[in-house]
């Protein structure tokens, strides 16, 4: 018998409520600091005051000292870490300092107030060395890395773009710069480490994008078989890409937790986050575009220059959008890298695309200026067939769709002209998105029990994103089931595998495996005569095979955002009024974490656009703005009217929902279409963010 509307009111397409929210809002969702085992101390390292050089000494008398204090754990007496290919976690094995921040101690105490006046009380000597921490173009320690993030060629050339470009009958060449930027997720970086010595085991809650990953990588540092650890992290309160990978305070919390005998929750202050966790590195631009007097491009050149780590090479790869974007038979992209003495960088929300995007998208609009023609319709007019970067047809592509319905909507034709009320500038700017399509093998598993009830099993992880609720609602969906008897389990490094919480991927992984379970389940109570049996009818997937087929089309999520910003002649400040936002992203399978997920994007779009810098200071060499004083993300008075909408998308070569990302695309072109705005409303361009006022007093003279 077919299920009522109300029975179905899980299933995809519909806006179902977040199933975890009573949870949340009632405290007893616990996240990773809030596990409580018996006898659990607290953990508080100890960073570097120093920007390079090396640990002399460490004198812990004082710190033993604190009434509480069980350990101070340092170079000297910290476990020995197993090999390991990121030497970011291998933290307290040496005395090397490679910038300020890096942990060179660890006070571990009965309460969290003791841990912290017990790392206080550590005296550490150091041989400082001299230091550089500054990227400009022109620094002679740049090179052009093979890779980039991403496993992207660091250069791509097609046909001469420079002879292309000089030959040009309309040509722009402009620089842009965005600063590092900080993930900045509610949640710090948090873990909580029980070793057991007699059973040989070790479980950690952990506060990061991937349980699977952090077991891995436990296992090979504490060289100890997979099977005998267990990491949860059922809940995680944000991330922005910022805990992708292990971070080092899981290292330290197991350290601790190995040394002492006891649980240790390690939950690290927030102005330790800028030196640890990674950051958007800075990204110096060079774009330049040749067209033709109608418009049609003949050359696209986007060079990038951005800095690393000693540590570990680390690439954004800001150049790489420009591959996809728009049809010019000469196209350069290349990347450089300086190695400094500053923080590893990692994923930041839409990794390469968000800077990469804010600069390509406003030489457009400069092109579109040169040309005196509608920066809408320039971008139409340089609309590709295929793919630019591989001749690889579109699975869907639909930008010129999403522009077109967005100029509707803003009512752009009018907004775009400039005026002035008083004190105040008025302008308009558009600006485009794009974000790949990833998908990674995951495996699911589904069960229905003697009472017709399904608990489906996968090792995803909710980032606060929604995920819980649609792998629920696909669960639902491919069982063809009444949503309120299925059950979903994730977060826990002992169900099925599935991809890290990264790359817009989650849902398009996670949800393939969870379809294919369901739908085989389902199938097979089709032919299943007869009572269940005791134990139930159990189906296990996995979209490895499936998932690592190269597909022969190039799949890309893709949108245009509007923006319309006032500009205070006197003070200043600039303000957005309006955000719009038009996307083309598959599939929308729950419409009301979608708004938030895209919604939230735009939002963080406003501050890299408005308010975010994480400066390096070179006379410190450490981050300046390392709390949320000082690193100004936007809060709700910042944050204007925002409208989000969607093309109902139809993409038959993604995956079995037809879904594609939408965590990140958000994000991209925020940034550009507030700049471009600016410019409309003053006349003058600032290519530098953030559009601080001390930056808008000096460009209005």
């Amino acid at each position: 018998m077919k299920s009522s509307l109300a029975d179905r009111a899980g299933a995809v397409g519909w806006s179902a409520t977040r199933r975890e929210g009573r949870e949340k809002v009632t405290g007893t969702a616990r996240y990773a600091a809030e596990y409580a085992p018996a006898r659990r101390a607290y953990a508080w390292p100890v960073p570097a005051t120093v920007a390079r050089g090396r640990v002399t000494g460490v004198d812990t008398a004082e710190a033993l000292a604190v009434p509480g204090c069980l350990a101070v754990l340092t170079p000297g007496n910290a476990p020995r870490l197993g090999p390991t290919d990121d030497p970011t976690l291998r933290v307290l094995q040496d005395s090397e300092v490679p910038h300020r921040g890096w942990f060179v101690a660890l006070a571990v105490a009965e309460t969290l107030e003791a841990a912290r006046a017990a790392a206080a009380a550590v005296r550490v000597g150091y041989a400082a060395e001299p230091f550089d921490t500054v990227l400009r173009d022109d620094h002679p320690g740049a090179y052009a890395p093979e890779k980039v993030n991403g496993g992207y060629p660091g250069h791509r050339e097609r046909g001469d773009a420079v002879a292309a470009f000089e030959a040009a009958p309309v040509r722009v060449d402009c620089t842009y710069a965005v600063p590092a930027l900080h993930n900045q997720p509610m949640e710090p970086h948090a873990a909580t480490a029980d070793w057991d010595a007699e059973a040989d085991t070790l479980t950690v809650y952990d506060s990061s994008q991937g349980s699977g990953l952090v077991r891995t990588v436990l296992a090979g540092l504490f060289r100890l078989p997979p099977d005998r650890i267990t990491v949860v992290s059922e809940h995680v309160g944000g991330a922005f890409g910022s805990k992708g990978t292990p971070r080092p305070h899981v290292v330290l919390a197991v350290m601790a937790s190995l040394h002492t005998g006891r649980p240790v929750t390690l939950s690290l202050p927030r102005r330790q986050l800028a030196a640890v966790v990674g950051h958007r590195p800075p990204t110096l631009h060079r774009v330049r575009l040749g067209a033709a007097a109608d418009g049609t491009l003949a050359a696209v050149a986007h060079e990038v220059t951005t800095h690393t780590s000693r540590v570990r090479e680390f690439v954004e790869q800001a150049a790489v959008p420009a591959r996809v974007m728009y049809a010019a038979p000469g196209l350069l992209t290349t990347h450089r890298v300086v190695p400094l003495d500053v923080p590893t960088p990692s994923w930041m929300r839409a990794p390469g695309e968000a800077p990469g995007m804010y600069a390509l998208e406003s030489a457009m609009d400069e092109l579109a200026e040169a040309l005196g023609l509608d920066p809408v319709e320039l971008r139409v007019r340089n609309e590709p067939a295929l793919e630019p970067d591989s001749d690889r047809p579109f699975s869907s592509r639909h930008l010129v769709e999403c522009l077109h319905d967005g100029a509707a909507r803003f009512g752009w034709a009018e907004r775009r002209t400039p005026r002035r009320e008083g004190a105040l500038l008025i302008g308009s700017g558009v600006a485009a998105s794009t974000y790949p399509v990833w998908i990674a093998p995951s495996s699911a598993r589904a069960r229905v029990r003697p009472d017709g009830s399904y608990l489906v099993q996968i090792n995803a992880t909710d980032l606060g994103t929604g995920a819980r609720t649609v792998l629920w609602q696909i669960a639902a969906d491919a069982l063809r089931a009444p949503a309120n008897r299925v059950e979903l389990e994730i977060g826990h490094s002992d169900l099925p595998a599935g991809w890290v919480a990264g790359g817009s991927a989650g849902t398009a992984s996670w949800g393939w495996a969870v379809h294919d379970a369901c739908t085989d389940l389902a199938g097979l109570l089709e032919r299943h005569e007869g009572p269940l049996p005791a134990g139930g009818l159990t189906v296990t997937a996995d979209t490895t095979a499936s998932a690592r087929q190269r597909s022969p089309y190039a799949r890309h999520a893709f949108g245009a955002q509007f923006a319309e910003v006032q500009v205070d002649t006197v003070s200043g400040e600039v303000r957005v009024r309006r955000l719009l936002g038009v996307f083309a992203a598959g599939r929308i399978l729950n419409p009301l974490t979608a708004r938030s997920q895209l919604v939230g994007g735009m939002v963080m779009g406003l501050g890299m656009a408005l308010t975010e810098h994480g400066g390096v200071d070179p006379a410190f060499g450490d981050f300046a703005e390392n709390d949320l004083a000082s690193y100004h993300v936007p809060v709700h008075a910042d944050v204007p009217d925002i409208e989000v909408h969607w093309l109902d998308e139809h993409d038959r070569h993604l995956n079995p929902m037809g879904s594609k990302g939408i965590g990140e695309i958000g994000i991209v072109g925020t940034a550009a279409a507030v700049g471009n705005a600016f410019h409309r409303a003053t006349g003058r361009r600032i290519r530098e963010l953030p559009l601080t006022p001390d930056r808008v007093l000096a460009a209005l003279g």
